[in-house]
């Protein structure tokens, strides 16, 4: 797995799949003009080719790569850089309808190639007063995390309504993920190169 979430490793442990992490080094920075499904999209597929050109072609090796992003309206909201920003965005979150995307991407160390796919769900947050949100950045679940707050947390208790995958809003998707490893193992029997993207909205 591409990846350092602990999130990520807690979910995909669950699932009862065997990996090894190796952090991706990309800079997760977004290009002018680029849409939140192509830039999560983007991220997860450079996440996956980045430790998997790394890891070399022998033995041919799996790659999971997954970017999560926050969008408010056409706005992309990062991680907090610090505490202050963390209320910040978490005051333009309350009361409001926002959306989770998370690219997730399987590449291979034999370069033979990526699939893709992005996954939407639906986060609608209730009013919050100022003193509610710097009494929960104050517990330290913000800062690493996209929209600065963890619906597996005590972030949960400014969420009212979750429609689509719960999994993505904590940082991965697993029943998207599963059958995209299962799709890739699928592929593994043809050698020919494979790339293929789907958006998948729910």
């Amino acid at each position: 797995m591409a990846s350092a979430s602990p999130r990520r490793a807690r979910l995909l442990d669950e699932a009862g799949l065997s990996f090894r992490v190796v952090p991706s080094r990309v800079e997760e920075e977004e290009r002018p003009g680029e849409s939140a499904s192509a830039l999560a999209d983007r991220l997860a597929r450079e996440k996956a080719l980045d430790v998997a050109a790394r890891l070399g072609p022998e033995p041919a090796t799996r790659v999971l790569g997954a970017d999560t992003i926050v969008v408010l309206g056409d706005e992309v909201l990062g991680k907090p850089r610090d505490e202050s920003h963390a209320v910040e965005l978490l005051s333009r979150l309350a009361g409001n309808r926002h959306r989770v995307l998370t690219g997730i991407a399987v590449g291979w160390s034999d370069d033979r190639g990526v699939l893709s796919r992005v996954v939407t769900t639906e986060v609608t947050m209730r009013k919050a007063t100022r003193q509610e949100l710097l009494e929960y950045v104050a517990l330290g679940e913000s800062l690493d995390k996209a929209g600065g707050y963890a619906l597996q947390g005590a972030g949960s208790r400014f969420v009212v309504d979750v429609r689509g995958s719960r999994s993505n809003v904590i940082g991965l998707p697993l029943e998207e993920t599963l059958r995209l490893l299962d799709e890739a193992a699928g592929l593994e029997a043809d050698a020919s190169p494979a790339s293929r993207q789907e958006d998948l909205s729910r």
